[in-house]
């Protein structure tokens, strides 16, 4: 029996629509109209239009005018379904290229800020005392600790932290002039 000719009221058993029936008769169907309307689905978007197919189906079985064939009502779902699928997708990759732009931008400012303080800071650390300079990159970008600063330079743990307070602080301050926030 040809299912291109099947009636709607004959996937209809008492009230209800036999969706399993229409599944195994049409999906090779569906795949085709799907296929020769875009080429450019991925499997996993063309089986959800498949799916969807068989869900606005179910949906609108008692909407259905049962004397019409089955395949021209799949048909014209079908098309349906993946122009809406064509344009979500233009829509979003639209969204996301524009998403990608502003994350770049955002992330290009992030870093030319963070280029910027670390120049603050570099042009500080010029203008200190040499001792005070190697103490301050022992600690902070060494990750060396107080107790090791102070048998190096062979100064106290409190001379260490004192010096460091007041490299932070001038640091600070040159910070905030420039507009950044500062928590030294």
């Amino acid at each position: 029996m040809n299912t291109r000719k099947m009636k709607i009221y004959n996937y209809i058993e008492g009230n209800v629509l036999k969706i399993e029936e229409i599944m195994n008769e049409y999906y090779n169907y569906i795949y085709t109209i799907i296929k020769n309307t875009s080429n450019n689905l991925s499997y996993e978007d063309t089986e959800e239009i498949i799916l969807d197919v068989l869900l606005v189906l179910w949906k609108n079985k008692n909407k259905l005018d049962i004397n019409k064939n089955m395949s021209s009502y799949i048909g014209g779902v079908t098309k349906n379904l993946v122009r809406l699928k064509l344009r979500n997708l233009k829509f979003n990759e639209n969204i996301d290229n524009y998403e990608n732009i502003y994350i770049d931008d955002i992330n290009l400012e992030l870093e030319l800020l963070a280029n910027e303080r670390r120049q603050i800071i570099r042009t500080n650390l010029e203008k200190l005392k040499s001792i005070d300079k190697q103490i301050f990159i022992e600690y902070y970008y060494k990750d060396k600790s107080i107790k090791k600063i102070s048998k190096v330079f062979n100064m106290s743990e409190t001379k260490i932290k004192s010096k460091l307070f007041r490299i932070r602080k001038k640091i600070g301050k040159s910070l905030k002039e420039r507009g950044y926030n500062f928590n030294g």
